[in-house]
């Protein structure tokens, strides 16, 4: 396998890693510098940067330029620094599995919900957590985030600052805290994480419709919306709650799984997840038309549409849903990359990965 990485300082291993440097790339930054960890030990974080230079239109790249002077000169004299670029879809989940193979402190997922999306399956394969190769090895690797791309929601349930340099003295502080990961499962039996929000049916088409639409920001969630809305038909849909019976749930116009509160830009969709709760919000909104989307969209950024008529929200650990129509056409999706088509579990991993907080 084959990455494509630029690496901004040398890193002691002892074997080839993903941290092998380029020597060009850091002239003013000292290997030599160390930093005190609780355990009583002396020495330099290993931090792998992945960036999608493409995001956002190219914004994320652009941006992602002129902060690095910035973080070298604020985390350079701290950290062994690998910043590395993807080359395409799912190319960050490569990186991240062998940074935590390598044994990395921390993978920063640079830009917006899609990038981290990625880097979150990057700490699982083959239903398994990705391991160091010396399992002996602590701390385990941790997740962190500078936003720098198009939707950021996860961001905003954490109440963080949407500013890169608010996020940077994050890492350089270094704390952690365990959060939540969503895993879907399906008819193929592969399984695909989650760590913001999942969904079904209209949301999840919207979605799917919203990705032409990038050039418009946030605004590209409402035009993949309205799009959406034609020739869309409410679906009846059969779903089983943490193992119940079978229930029925006629004309659904969406389904969302919240571990966290938003997607689709801002919209706060499951007002009541916490990736930190152990259990999903799910939120279900039955026989919607178009015009019921409009006039409740203030209400959808604002997180108080539970009250609408037809919308229903509970608390739940693992939810199947199916399809009783079999047309093979309601769409599913997770932090806002498309799925495919239902029938899906989806099931809530408490504590799955550490995240610098």
């Amino acid at each position: 396998m084959v990455y494509h990485i630029a690496v901004a300082v040398p890193i002691s291993m002892a074997k080839p890693s993903i941290f092998r440097s380029q020597q060009s790339m850091a002239s003013d930054l000292s290997p030599d510098s160390t930093i005190y960890r609780p355990d009583g030990n002396s020495r330099r974080r290993d931090l792998v940067f992945v960036v999608n230079p493409r995001g956002a239109n190219g914004r994320t790249g652009k941006e992602w330029k002129k902060l690095l002077p910035y973080l070298r000169s604020r985390l350079g004299g701290e950290c062994n620094i690998c910043e590395s670029l993807t080359s395409g879809p799912c190319h960050a989940i490569d990186i991240t599995r062998e940074a935590i193979r390598e044994g990395a402190d921390a993978v920063i997922a640079v830009g917006g919900d899609g990038t981290l999306h990625e880097v979150v399956n990057g700490f699982f394969w083959a239903g398994k957590h990705v391991i160091n190769h010396d399992q002996k090895a602590a701390p385990s690797t941790a997740l962190g985030i500078i936003p720098l791309g198009t939707g950021s929601d996860f961001f905003r349930t954490l109440g963080w600052k949407n500013d890169s340099h608010d996020a940077i003295e994050r890492i350089a502080k270094g704390l952690r805290s365990w959060v939540d990961v969503g895993v879907i499962s399906g008819e193929s039996g592969g399984s695909h994480y989650f760590i913001n929000v999942a969904d079904v049916h209209l949301s999840a088409k919207a979605g799917y419709y919203a990705s032409r639409y990038k050039r418009f920001r946030n605004l590209c969630y409402v035009i993949g919306a309205l799009q959406a809305f034609i020739g869309h038909q409410n679906q009846d849909l059969r779903i089983k709650i943490d193992d119940g019976e079978w229930e029925i749930y006629p004309q659904v116009t969406a389904l969302c799984i919240g571990n966290a509160k938003f997607f689709g830009g801002g919209m706060k969709i499951t007002p009541n997840a916490d990736p930190r709760s152990g259990s999903f919000e799910v939120v279900i909104l039955q026989d919607f038309k178009w015009y019921d989307f409009i006039l409740n969209l203030h209400k959808l950024y604002k997180g108080t549409h539970l009250s609408v008529k037809n919308v229903s929200s509970r608390s739940v650990h693992c939810i199947e849903v199916e399809e009783i129509a079999g047309s093979g056409s309601i769409h599913v999706q997770s932090d806002g990359e498309h799925l495919g088509f239902l029938p899906r579990k989806f099931c809530i991993l408490p504590a799955a990965i550490e995240m610098i907080s």
